[in-house]
């Protein structure tokens, strides 16, 4: 079932028609308040959420989502019909998947769905994986660094998810960018080093174990 929240009845039905007329199941929302009750009820597959809504906006809703260990790991694709630079990075930063700018087709739209729906696949989860004085516990979504219970955004989390998994692995700024917030995601890599710095100083001291490779990228060593 995928959810598509817009407080514009004509895109909301548009969106609704063309995902049931792909072999979808969907249903519409006017805004993010009913969206957030009906979750009570049922966990969609997917969320197209537009960014521009009155009451409570779309990122908002977004950070609820992210913010509730029920809702966090359901995909989100935000809707904006501003299509600047700093609302694309807000709903990626927030937790968002990927993003539609407005007016989009319907076949992009599909499209979108579908590419998110594949990199969101449920995958088999190790219980708990530790590198040096980083223990990562996916299932829980849970991140213990120096024997203390570590805080993340919702990227923070895929950022280093990426790196216990490949220890000693180099990732350039390109392949985080792709793997992390998607191979559609055009913005500018200093979003991963955003990312980076702020994850580091949320490890601590086990922050360090995140190395820059100059003129690469970064990597995760297993010291202690």
């Amino acid at each position: 079932m995928i959810w598509c929240v817009d407080d514009d009845s004509t895109i909301r039905e548009i969106e609704v028609y063309a995902l049931t007329q792909t072999g979808f199941k969907a249903r519409g929302f006017a805004d993010g308040i009913s969206m957030l009750e009906a979750l009570k009820t049922e966990i969609p597959e997917l969320i197209i959420l537009d960014i521009m809504m009155p009451n409570m906006d779309g990122l908002e809703v977004l950070s609820k989502l992210r913010g509730d260990a029920a809702y966090k790991d359901i995909p989100v694709i935000m809707a904006t019909a501003k299509g600047t630079e700093m609302d694309k990075i807000g709903g990626l930063n927030l937790g968002a998947d990927d993003y539609l700018v407005k007016p989009f087709g319907v076949l992009e739209m599909v499209a979108r769905v579908n590419a998110v729906l594949r990199r969101s696949a449920r995958k088999e989860v190790s219980s708990e994986i530790t590198v040096g004085n980083i223990t990562l516990k996916e299932a829980e979504h849970k991140v213990i660094a120096e024997g203390k219970n570590t805080e993340l955004t919702h990227k923070e989390f895929e950022l280093l998810k990426l790196f216990v998994h490949n220890p000693g692995v180099v990732f350039s700024r390109d392949k985080l960018m792709s793997e992390i917030w998607g191979t559609d995601y055009m913005g500018e890599t200093r979003t991963v080093d955003m990312h980076v710095k702020t994850l580091r100083h949320k490890l601590g001291g086990a922050g360090s174990q995140i190395k820059t490779v100059i003129g690469v990228g970064y990597r995760l060593e297993n010291e202690k």
